[in-house]
């Protein structure tokens, strides 16, 4: 008790929140620790009197207050300390705060929730070694050196990661290997919001072998659709991810989960602390990282920055890995424009020619049959002249799409000309391919054209010959075509050798 009453002797306070009620708590539990305590609704009501001199302990409450709306007038607060004790009681689901308040100034935090009582033991030990005079600048201590050597050997590996962030869920795996080097971290997770939907783990690594350490997807009872888990609200990495908010939990009791709590702690985990990985440009989060620390420690304001650093990291390797895949994408589709006939669909006289090639190729290799079916739709000039063009380009497409429903998987159609298609047809005899060419011929005579009612094609079929070549066996199949116009049309010719 005398103890206490020295201290109460020697220090002033300064207590700031705007809600009554936490006010008047914070007087009744720790008013006589202070010699004189004054409380206040905001920074203008906290500003120091004319002649007065400033208050020992700034214990600013950040519970209601707003970042964007009150840290300029509370980061100013902090700057006119000079250097002078300030502790700031931050909500653990606010944690960005610390990093804000302080880039003004030097800022003790204590993470809460927290009762009345808790605040007056931390207040009660922090006050027992007397009133803390002016801070001047200080020089790192040793400890905090090779914590920044260590920072820096994190971050140089995660950018290693970038390495391979063509692949987002080698990029994930690798950057979460490098969060593992982080001093204290016993485990590194990556969660990421896919397609604007939801959120699934992308990554995890622990510091223990495989089997015996925590696997965060049994945790949480799921490894994707994570927004609608129950533990939302609670676990650092899903809270960040959702509300866009650094979240640093240093007793996993806080969370109000007592069965979370309680596996993080079979686990030794005492700390997590999650980390939105930012859009780059106006949007929602891509998601977190999440650090899971075998002890509670406070960070400087470096260590804040290289947590900043990390998650910038995130959002950048992320981003390129969404380049690749929409790269990938696009060439895909590229390639399948450039190979494709625009009207019909199917492939176009370069693609054609190029696949008749290799299939060439591979049945001379191989000695397996290869026949090649051409066809033209018969007077097909006159349905252009008698009906207009866009019957004209019904007419090709009803063709193809007649023709493409009597192919095999393994036959290619190909439009060669105008009014002319081909079908390469691997493995296939010129007995078989003839048989193919009549049934074409049927359904093609057979089918309803919107417009001009039927038409007709006249077909020519040859095999490949042993020495042949592909240029060799197109024009075989076009003469044999040739040959079926001139037997009047609607009728199939073989080529001869």
């Amino acid at each position: 008790m005398a103890q206490q009453e020295g201290v109460r002797a020697l220090h002033t306070g300064l207590f700031v929140n705007p809600v009554g009620q936490r006010r008047t708590a914070f007087r009744q539990a720790c008013a006589d620790l202070f010699g004189s305590l004054r409380v206040a609704d905001g920074a203008h009501a906290a500003t120091c009197p004319p002649g007065e001199p400033p208050a020992d302990l700034l214990v600013l409450d950040l519970e209601r207050f707003e970042p964007g709306i009150d840290l300029p007038a509370l980061g100013e607060l902090v700057a006119q300390r000079a250097g002078r004790p300030v502790l700031a009681l931050c909500p653990f689901t606010a944690a960005r705060w610390l990093p804000a308040l302080m880039a003004y100034g030097p800022v003790d935090y204590l993470i809460g929730p927290l009762s009345p009582q808790e605040i007056r033991h931390a207040l009660a030990a922090r006050l027992a070694g007397g009133p803390a005079p002016a801070a001047a600048p200080q020089e790192a201590a040793p400890a905090e050196l090779a914590d920044l050597a260590a920072l820096l050997a994190v971050c140089s590996s995660a950018q290693g990661a970038l390495a391979e962030a063509d692949d987002g869920m080698c990029f994930a795996e690798h950057l979460c290997a490098a969060l593992l080097r982080w001093p204290g971290v016993l485990h590194g997770a990556m969660f990421r919001l896919h397609d604007g939907a939801d959120l699934r783990l992308e990554a995890q690594a622990g510091s223990l072998p495989e089997g015996q350490g925590l696997d965060l997807a049994g945790l949480l009872r799921r490894g994707d659709r994570l927004l609608q888990s129950p533990l939302r609200h609670a676990f650092p990495g899903l809270l960040a991810a959702a509300s866009g908010e650094m979240v640093l939990l240093d007793a996993p009791g806080k969370a109000g989960e007592p069965e979370l709590a309680q596996a993080l702690g079979a686990h030794g985990v005492e700390m997590v602390l999650g980390l939105p990985v930012p859009a780059l440009g106006p949007g929602a989060p891509r998601g977190s990282l999440c650090l899971l620390f075998g002890h509670a420690r406070p960070f400087s304001r470096a260590q804040f920055a290289a947590f900043d650093d990390l998650a910038r990291l995130a959002a950048f390797g992320l981003r390129m890995a969404e380049l690749s895949r929409e790269n990938e994408t696009l060439l895909g589709r590229v390639t399948q424009l450039a190979a494709t006939d625009a009207l019909t669909g199917v492939a176009n006289r370069r693609h054609g020619e190029a696949l008749l090639e290799q299939e060439v190729r591979r049945a001379r290799r191989y000695r397996l049959p290869l026949a090649l079916v051409s066809f033209d739709i018969d007077r097909f000039r006159n349905i252009n002249d008698a009906f207009g063009h866009p019957v004209g380009d019904v007419v090709l497409r009803s063709v193809a799409d007649t023709a493409r429903a009597l192919l095999r998987s393994s036959d290619v159609l190909v439009r060669s000309g105008g009014e002319e298609f081909q079908v390469i047809a691997p493995h296939t005899s010129a007995i078989d391919a003839l048989r193919m060419a009549e049934k074409l011929r049927a359904a093609i005579e057979q089918a309803d054209i919107p417009g001009c009612d039927h038409v007709t094609v006249s077909l020519g079929v040859a095999q490949l010959g042993e020495a042949e070549s592909a240029d060799s066996l197109a024009v075989r199949t076009i003469a044999a075509m040739a040959r079926a116009k001139r037997a009047g049309r609607n009728c199939v010719e073989l080529a001869m050798q």
